[in-house]
């Protein structure tokens, strides 16, 4: 108990790493929700490994000497740059391509998947002064998040759930009915927009602060276990972010405790959430005609 104590106390060593898991675990489930009713997963596990690239490939053109941004933090800077550009490039190349249906979605995420992924790997072997952060990304250990880069987590995440949930019956709506969309007169294509940026934003920043293994786990787990075991909307979208929660807290208690890597934790948890459910779906209905 005295270090769940510590680690709730303001002057903790790391609270930002803390809140930071936190703040994902609400906010990354409410975007998983919307690959959940599109039925994107796939793109989910692909777009935090592309934007993993853009990361590398930032912290490549860093050590060649292209210095886009020259303040003390330039090197994490671009590195979010990169990140952002090759998101959101990569969402609306998808995105331009289903809508044009061209060959199967599936084929084209995973293309998508594998060469992000290879990629990743050259953009560090080439560049071995930026190796020990990009491992540290992939990893998933979530030690030390600086000041800055956890308040301007806070900061967008916070603008983006306030976002989300203002105009939630709208992005809702365009993911689950899209013709419905249409005859009720809603700028599908506005709010699609809107909905693949929020996306690519929550995912370059998530990647940037813990790393793509943590980010795939808190935007697809929590939604898929949610809709597994709830009826409705409102529920799916109150228990997603519940999971979330309660993962990103108890990981970080148990990585304390333990001085285990907080990421993998989680992501574990999370899959234990998920089993446990499966079990509860298979068990219930069996009590029932008894």
């Amino acid at each position: 108990m005295d270090q769940l104590f510590e680690i709730i106390s303001p002057n903790f060593l790391l609270r930002n790493s803390f809140y930071a898991g936190l703040v994902i675990g609400l906010v990354c489930p409410q975007v998983g929700i919307f690959f959940v009713l599109r039925r994107m997963l796939l793109m989910g596990i692909a777009l935090p490994q592309v934007s993993n690239a853009g990361i590398t490939f930032a912290f490549l053109l860093h050590t060649l000497g292209w210095h886009f941004f020259p303040h003390v933090e330039s090197e994490k800077a671009m590195a979010l740059t990169g990140s952002i550009i090759f998101t959101l490039f990569a969402i609306f190349l998808l995105a331009i391509l289903e809508r044009k249906g061209k060959g199967f979605t599936e084929n084209r995420i995973g293309l998508t998947y594998a060469i992000a992924g290879a990629a990743s790997i050259l953009f560090v072997s080439w560049n071995p002064y930026g190796h020990s952060e990009a491992i540290s990304l992939l990893k998933g250990e979530i030690v030390t998040i600086p000041d800055v880069y956890f308040w301007s987590t806070l900061a967008i995440y916070g603008v983006i759930f306030i976002f989300l949930t203002g105009f939630h019956r709208n992005f809702m709506l365009i993911s689950f009915d899209n013709d419905m969309a249409v005859a009720m007169g809603k700028k599908v294509i506005v709010w699609n927009i809107l909905l693949f940026l929020i996306i690519g934003i929550v995912i370059s920043f998530g990647v940037m602060a813990v790393g793509p293994m943590v980010i795939f786990g808190f935007l697809l787990l929590p939604a898929i276990t949610a809709k597994m075991i709830t009826r409705g909307i409102f529920p799916f979208c109150i228990i997603s972010s519940v999971i979330g929660v309660f993962a990103a807290f108890t990981g970080f208690y148990i990585s304390y405790r333990f001085d285990l890597p907080t990421g993998p934790i989680d992501i574990a948890l999370l899959g234990i959430i998920f089993f446990i459910s499966c079990l509860i779906k298979i068990v219930i209905p069996k009590n029932r005609t008894h």
